[in-house]
């Protein structure tokens, strides 16, 4: 370990490379962030300590292979090193650096200058490029050296070149996950370098270039030999933005490709298997970041392509890199076996968020695996196999990009993902392999297998998501090695589902009906639209015609809605309250949860439109919405028997669409929960106008807050009823937050006491109470108070109580509420509305009332 170094001395007379067993680039906005304000904070007097940098020196044989640029630079006096751990600190250092100097030579000053006539700080432009970034040979200058890079053979070696340090004449350059990163820190110090000069100026550039050469201390550490710099790799990167397990694999089989005798392996074939290592790496990244936007997972491939190609199953989710690290081994090499054994302890592997993995499984087909010598072969092997699978990995999740299949396979694989591809994503990526030779209509047949079991087995009956995992991951290794087919694994998926169809419509309507005691209904299930999306498709293929998009469709906007109650699920427009006036708030309230009231849009609205009538509805979209909205457009009404009528035909489809059978008609109706639509109840006289607006609407009064207006229109509610003689208002204790009233009936139940005042120092010992909460919300309760009260009354309490039970329970209590409403969010609501609401909430707390008669006769 060497004294502490500043980066204007780790750069003197020395080139870097960056070696092939080394991860790309993989710091991002927060590693970028924390670097960059350990930079802006440092104080001018003080050094900052940035790590160990550890570095391996290379002698003359190696630093030759380094390329025909940099011999002439070795043979002028410098030393090559290879970066062994420090590389994202250093590259990081020197994106920056390179940053600074673009930034500053395009300063309106410097306008016209040479590079060794602009400055930073002490040093020209000219004399820090030599030191840091690259130098030219001279006296012709066409051979460039950079001081800092990666190997040759690395993708990332030209991206830094041409895309980061500006270098002229790429052409057309590769880009993976790694040269994603390069680019955005690029960018990122770009921007922060010109809002720190338009706060600093000329200075605060100078500054910086300062700190980040003469500031960053280092301790470095000189390895000496080829066993200790894979060891350090792997123990070392833990510091940073830790390994993957597809990176920590990449440095073990290179290393392994080290410790063959000449005799067994010479040194052509070490080169060539090295070479292939990389390029499979290489071909791996590109595929899991073709998609920049959403970069796929390595570890999570990693895992996939070990269930595909090792017979090996799993207790925890990390013994697939466990695995594969103890298969490719030293020992496996010295000791000629390999012993695996998944409860042997291991250095620490990455653990990463699957996607797709759902498998939690607990599974050991044995405790341990011996092999024979590991021969140079299976690393080639396995290494090929990697390699020509991550394509099709990668059309797993973009089958569209795939011009191998055919668009009704690459529909069916969208279908897969949509709905969940769960733990069958390694078997659709096998299915794709060409060498395989599977034909479409035994592609699509299987895809067809698949989403129907997933949708019976897992979005119906919500079995366990391990269910039947380790089977099929079997099976994937098994057709991967052509040892059984795709239609066998086709056969197994149609009759498994067969066998499980009638379970699981039980377990479904079981669900189902937890979700209505939540008065969510059809809306909190979680593959409504997924259903729905598919019901829209079933009309979209007869007009051939697509009009709503998956993306839209489950696309997540504050105060907006992609799938709409037809009927709202607070109804408060006359329209609503004619057409549903023979049904209990509480049956409105199942009715728009229903299915046959669920529409997905193909536009998101705003929610507060949801109450809009029906004709309002229809002329805001319906009529040019998606084929859904389209169908509904041509009702002349919406109603409960409309509701009830499409919710069965959603159930036939449902039926046809995914092939099972309901029961009867008695089983979709329960699975619906409106048989009651059908009772013949009485239907009473139509609601007019002059209902709803029979109270005095308080004027808007500038000086009167929206809290305010809302407490006047609850007092002029109130007051309507009080002269009714439905209620009896109680003016003394209503305040902004609470408006507060009796009723004959429970005051039946719960008579006044003759001297105990109770919490509100009254004689009653209860209040029905609307709250008017300062977010704009308003909900009805009714409360008890228990001080002072007499015996007899606190029996009756105890009764209502113990029916009715409040969330804490306390044997002494003060106050309980047996009965309170959901709250209501009126702050967008007009007058008119929140009267509605009101009416709501009353009609609730009077269903209420009644069920505590039944209780007190009994």
């Amino acid at each position: 370990m060497n004294e502490l170094q500043s980066l204007s001395q780790i750069f003197n007379k020395r080139i870097f490379r960056i070696p092939d067993y080394q991860r790309g680039y993989a710091w991002q906005g927060q590693q970028l962030r924390d670097f960059w304000e350990d930079i802006v904070n440092l104080q001018p007097d003080r050094y900052h300590y940035t790590g160990l940098l550890s570095l391996k020196k290379l002698n003359q044989e190696e630093s030759r292979k380094l390329g025909n640029d940099d011999s002439w630079l070795l043979d002028s006096g410098f030393d090559a090193y290879h970066i062994v751990d420090g590389q994202q600190r250093l590259t990081t250092f020197v994106i920056m650096l390179n940053e600074i100097i673009e930034f500053t030579c395009k300063l309106p000053d410097n306008n016209g200058k040479s590079d060794d006539e602009i400055y930073l700080g002490f040093d020209n432009i000219r004399d820090i490029k030599a030191k840091y970034i690259s130098r030219k040979r001279p006296p012709e200058n066409l051979i460039i050296t950079y001081m800092f890079g990666y190997e040759n053979d690395n993708p990332s070696a030209e991206y830094l070149k041409y895309k980061v340090l500006g270098q002229e004449y790429g052409g057309t350059i590769k880009e993976t996950y790694y040269t994603k990163n390069l680019k955005y820190a690029k960018e990122f110090f770009g921007k922060e370098l010109q809002a720190h000069y338009e706060k600093k100026g000329i200075e605060g550039i100078n500054d910086l270039y300062r700190k980040l050469t003469l500031k960053l201390m280092f301790n470095i550490h000189e390895i000496k030999d080829d066993y200790d710099v894979f060891v350090a790799f792997e123990t070392m990167n833990n510091r940073g933005k830790r390994l993957t397990n597809l990176e920590l694999l990449k440095n073990r089989l290179i290393y392994l490709t080290t410790l063959y005798s000449n005799d067994i392996f010479d040194e052509t074939n070490k080169i060539a298997l090295r070479q292939r290592i990389n390029e499979a790496w290489s071909e791996v990244y590109y595929q899991l970041g073709r998609n920049e936007n959403n970069l796929l997972s390595d570890d999570e491939f990693l895992r996939a392509h070990w269930i595909m190609y090792y017979s090996y199953s799993r207790k925890r989710g990390d013994d697939y890199i466990k695995f594969l690290l103890r298969k490719f081994s030293h020992k496996s090499i010295f000791e000629n076996i390999i012993e695996v054994d998944p409860d042997e302890e291991e250095p620490t592997v990455l653990i990463s968020n699957q996607q797709d993995d759902d498998d939690m499984e607990i599974v050991s087909s044995q405790k341990s695996v011996t092999d024979e010598f590991l021969q140079p072969e299976e690393i080639i092997d396995y290494v090929n196999s990697l390699k020509e699978t991550a394509e099709y990995w990668y059309y797993t999740f973009y089958p569209e990009k795939c011009s191998d299949i055919t668009e009704e396979e690459q529909v069916w694989i969208e279908k897969l993902n949509r709905i969940g591809i769960g733990y069958f994503r390694p078997i659709v990526a096998v299915s794709l392999i060409p060498k395989l030779g599977y034909s479409k209509d035994e592609r699509i047949t299987f895809y067809k297998a698949v989403e129907r079991f997933i949708f019976i087995a897992f979005r119906m009956a919500m079995y366990q998501s391990s269910y039947k995992s380790s089977d099929y991951y079997r099976k994937t290794r098994e057709v991967y090695m052509e040892n059984m087919s795709l239609s066998d694994v086709t056969e197994d998926l149609i009759n498994t589902t067969n066998e499980n169809a009638a379970d699981a419509v039980r377990v479904f309507v079981t669900r189902m009906n937890k979700r209505f005691i939540s008065q969510d209904g059809f809306y909190s299930w979680r593959e409504l639209r997924y259903f729905l999306y598919e019901y829209e498709y079933s009309l979209a293929s007869k007009y051939k015609l697509d009009k709503l998009s998956w993306a839209d469709l489950t696309k997540v906007v504050k105060d907006k809605i992609t799938v709409e109650h037809i009927l709202p699920q607070t109804p408060t427009k006359l329209y609503w309250r004619n057409n549903f006036r023979q049904f209990t708030p509480e049956e409105i309230k199942t009715l728009s949860a229903s299915l046959g009231n669920m529409l997905p849009l193909s536009q998101s609205i705003n929610s507060k439109l949801q109450n809009d009538s029906f004709d309002d509805k229809k002329a805001r979209g319906y009529s040019n919405g998606c084929h859904c909205e389209v169908e509904i457009s041509k009702e002349d009404s919406w109603d409960a028997k409309h509701i009830y009528d499409r919710g069965m035909k959603l159930l036939s489809f449902m039926e046809t669409r995914w092939d099972f059978k309901f029961e009867d008609t008695k089983q979709k109706e329960e699975l619906l929960h409106i048989s009651f639509v059908n009772d013949g109840r009485d239907i009473p006289p139509e609601i007019t106008e002059e209902n709803i607006t029979d109270i005095i609407i308080p004027s808007n009064d500038e000086n009167m807050d929206a809290r305010d207006h809302v407490t006047a229109l609850i007092m002029g509610w109130a007051s309507v009823k009080d002269e009714a003689g439905e209620i009896h208002l109680n003016p003394d204790r209503c305040t902004k937050l609470y408006t507060r009233f009796t009723t004959d009936v429970m005051s039946g139940i719960l008579p006044d006491a003759k001297d105990a005042k109770s919490g509100w120092e009254t004689r009653n010992h209860y209040f029905y109470e609307i709250a008017n909460t300062d977010e704009g919300k308003l909900y009805l309760k009714m409360a008890l108070s228990a001080e002072n009260i007499p015996d007899d009354l606190k029996v009756i309490c105890e009764i209502i109580t113990e029916h009715y039970p409040p969330r804490v329970k306390r044997k002494n209590w003060k106050w309980r509420v047996p009965f309170s409403t959901k709250l209501v969010d009126v702050s967008k609501s007009t007058d008119e509305e929140v009267i509605c609401i009101l009416n709501d909430l009353y009609a609730e707390a009077m269903q209420f009332e009644k069920q505590v008669v039944d209780i007190m006769k009994e």
